[in-house]
């Protein structure tokens, strides 16, 4: 059997690979900034391989976006500024502070005795877990080393990430909103507000003021977002979805066309929203997978 290789054999892979003498002249001459977009794209791909269903991917996948961990942790360790043990460190104790109902001292060899884990109430341990996550926003939120002291005003929306994708980064704003009670009532409200923006894009349109309209066009994508959290579901894996089937039945009606020897561009619309609905259909037909419900 060959041999498996661990975490630390990945790590002397980093160090060599970032040797100036030794090294890859591309690993060599990174920094923070460029790894960053090779992160994003390997924790969509991540993403997409989940979707997909496709596990056999999915080591490689993981792999590659574990592979960012270490590259960060190489720049932190050359810069003596941590490395990735301290990384390691740091999300243990956080996640041991963050589970006191499953190690109740705080340890990792404590465990919770006598209580099953489905009979720990849920909402008490997400509150619980907001509590502790806004105590350690408050504790980064003081001032730095060399700054005066001032008192600093912590936000509920402090830390929600600016590099997210803007769906995402709407979610998460409008969940810290609506955890402090600025939230709609009900659904009915968020519908509501969904007419209410897209009444002010075509009274925009209307006055023939676009730079307005196109204002409102991100407050709809807003309340849509907020439509979207709830009902439960991700506004980006809602997106990723649609993306799919449009795809899916764009491509259909591209070879319908071509089977009738129709090229798209001279299709009339009437023709290609015939072979659009044929595709839809035909999504209906097909039976569902139950691992995507």
């Amino acid at each position: 059997m060959s041999r498996r290789y661990s975490i630390d054999d990945l790590l002397t892979l980093m160090a060599v690979l970032r040797d100036p003498q030794q090294g890859c002249p591309w690993d060599v001459k990174q920094h923070w900034d460029t790894i960053v977009p090779h992160t994003l794209e390997e924790a969509y791909e991540v993403a997409d391989a989940i979707e997909r269903r496709a596990f056999d991917e999915l080591p490689g996948e993981l792999g590659d976006l574990l592979f960012q961990v270490v590259y960060y942790s190489q720049f932190g360790s050359e810069e003596g500024r941590f490395d990735f043990h301290d990384v390691v460190h740091t999300l243990t104790d956080k996640m041991l502070r963050r589970h006191p109902h499953v190690f109740p001292d705080g340890t990792l060899e404590s465990r919770r005795q006598g209580v099953s884990a489905a009979e720990v109430e849920t909402r008490q341990v997400h509150s619980r877990w907001e509590a502790l996550k806004a105590e350690e926003r408050e504790g980064r939120s003081g001032p730095q080393q060399g700054e005066a002291e001032a008192v600093v005003s912590v936000s509920a929306l402090d830390d929600v990430p600016r590099t997210l994708p803007a769906l995402s980064r709407a979610a998460k704003l409008s969940k810290r909103a609506a955890r402090v009670g600025f939230d709609w009532p009900d659904t009915d409200g968020v519908l509501d507000k969904l007419e209410e923006e897209l009444g002010e894009i075509r009274e925009a349109l209307s006055a023939g003021d676009r730079d307005h309209a196109a204002t409102e066009v991100g407050d709809l994508l807003f309340a849509t977002v907020n439509l979207a959290r709830t009902l439960g579901v991700d506004p980006e894996a809602c997106l990723r979805g649609t993306n799919q089937r449009f795809e899916s039945r764009f491509r259909h009606m591209e070879r319908s066309l071509d089977a009738q020897g129709t090229p798209l561009g001279r299709a009339s619309l009437e023709r290609m929203e015939e072979h659009w609905q044929q595709a839809k259909r035909a999504e209906r037909a097909e039976p569902s997978d139950p691992t995507m419900d």
